[in-house]
């Protein structure tokens, strides 16, 4: 791969990022995929005091439904439990499908629970960060006083693994920033601005028909 396309990719996965630092809340609200790193990073924030309890959701996607043999949700908590998280401290959402799944049927249990969560710290991996907070923000029914995303503090060219090769990576970073794009006109999530520079980003890796 040319360097100035693996330098317009860096800038895509750059732009999914929001920085925000974590601030006690109510709830880690961990989104269940593929990646299981994201379990061990939400473990490490509970055990820092960030949060009393961790909402985990996540059914079969179709990147988990031949790879994990129990739902996300199961897998990402026997992670968290064996990262040192109670299991009362865990609530899982099994059904979900898709992002926006994951916030209203999230929503939904919360509510069955007798909870009320205000604070939120959303964690997902690094390149749906922004895709997660303007999924939560649109589709969440309440209101909340805070709503933070993070994800493991993973660069792009230490992200690929065996099981998660660099062209999935590659993939998902790309089509990421299209749902971004896109996803606002069908009423999924809030608009975010986007820079010149990222659009640019993202035609000149079009134009090489890659990903």
């Amino acid at each position: 791969m040319p360097s100035r396309i693996y330098h317009h990719l860096e800038t895509l996965w750059d732009y999914h990022q929001l920085g925000h630092a974590p601030q006690p809340s109510d709830c880690i609200f961990v989104l269940g995929s593929n990646d299981v790193r994201v379990a061990e990073y939400a473990a490490a924030l509970y055990r820092q005091g960030f949060a009393q309890y961790i909402m985990v959701s996540g059914g079969f996607g179709r990147f988990t439904q031949d790879q994990f043999e129990k739902t996300e949700a199961e897998t990402f908590a026997e992670v968290l439990i064996d990262e040192g998280v109670p299991e009362s401290a865990l609530i899982l959402e099994t059904q979900a499908t898709n992002t926006g799944e994951n916030v209203t049927f999230s929503h939904k249990l919360m509510r069955e629970k007798g909870l009320d969560f205000k604070k939120m710290l959303l964690v997902q991996k690094p390149f749906m960060e922004r895709r997660a907070y303007a999924t939560f923000v649109k589709q969440w029914p309440s209101e909340c006083d805070s709503i933070l995303v993070t994800s493991p503090p993973i660069s792009l060219v230490e992200y690929p693994t065996e099981d998660i090769p660099f062209d999935m990576v590659a993939e998902a970073t790309v089509s990421d920033f299209e749902r971004v794009r896109d996803y606002p006109a069908q009423g999924f999530q809030i608009e975010q601005t986007i820079p010149a520079h990222v659009t640019a980003a993202y035609n000149e890796i079009k134009k090489q028909g890659l990903w």
